[in-house]
């Protein structure tokens, strides 16, 4: 007898409770001398800010190298996991404090994977949200390459005056963020057998 997957329901709204716990925003101390503030604001498909999102970001610290740290969720003050998680507030915007990451390889362009849940999502989204470089090394990278040059733009980080960076986040309309998928994705490959 095979039995039929149950329909999914939506990732949220109920981020406020137990998701979010204190300090997950900061993948490293703000007094820490190589910190940067990556922030932004979630927007739903009309331009509305969306108040109750939920972002994790995985990363690389400055030297391109991937953590093989445990113990994301308990913060010792010193040791880098590159893993975060901060909820939107109410005017939708979020606010890590991070390391500007290094490339992880000789053609790929330093980026933060950004994963992001919201209601009236059936699933969590992924994205990448690329350092502010140089056009060269932007149109080497193998993925941000294989995005319409027209899309490119919305993976793409700004520098603000104060150092910061800021990265917005569109779930639909004119300015819509290229959202990634990966093997395996039920939502998108179905069930996993």
């Amino acid at each position: 007898m095979k039995l039929t997957p149950t329909p999914g329901q939506t990732v949220g709204p109920f981020f406020g409770y137990a998701l979010p716990y204190p300090g997950g925003e900061a993948l490293v101390d703000r007094s820490h001398p190589g910190a940067v503030r990556l922030h932004g604001t979630v927007y739903d498909g009309d331009g509305v800010p969306v108040p109750d999102a939920l972002l994790e970001i995985w990363q690389p610290d400055e030297h391109g190298a991937i953590s093989q740290q445990p113990g994301s969720l308990h913060r010792d003050g010193y040791t880098f996991t590159g893993w975060g998680r901060a909820a939107v507030d109410g005017v939708g915007h979020y606010s890590f404090t991070t390391l500007e990451p290094g490339s992880t390889g000789s053609e790929v362009a330093p980026y933060v994977l950004v994963t992001i849940f919201a209601r009236g999502l059936m699933d969590r989204l992924f994205t990448r949200a690329y350092l502010p470089a140089d056009p060269a090394t932007l149109e080497r990278d193998p993925l941000l390459s294989s995005v319409p040059a027209e899309r490119r733009h919305t993976m793409l980080a700004t520098r603000e005056p104060d150092g910061s960076l800021r990265f917005d986040i569109h779930f639909q309309g004119e300015d819509e963020t290229v959202f990634l998928t990966y093997p395996n994705t039920p939502q998108f490959t179905g069930p996993v057998d």
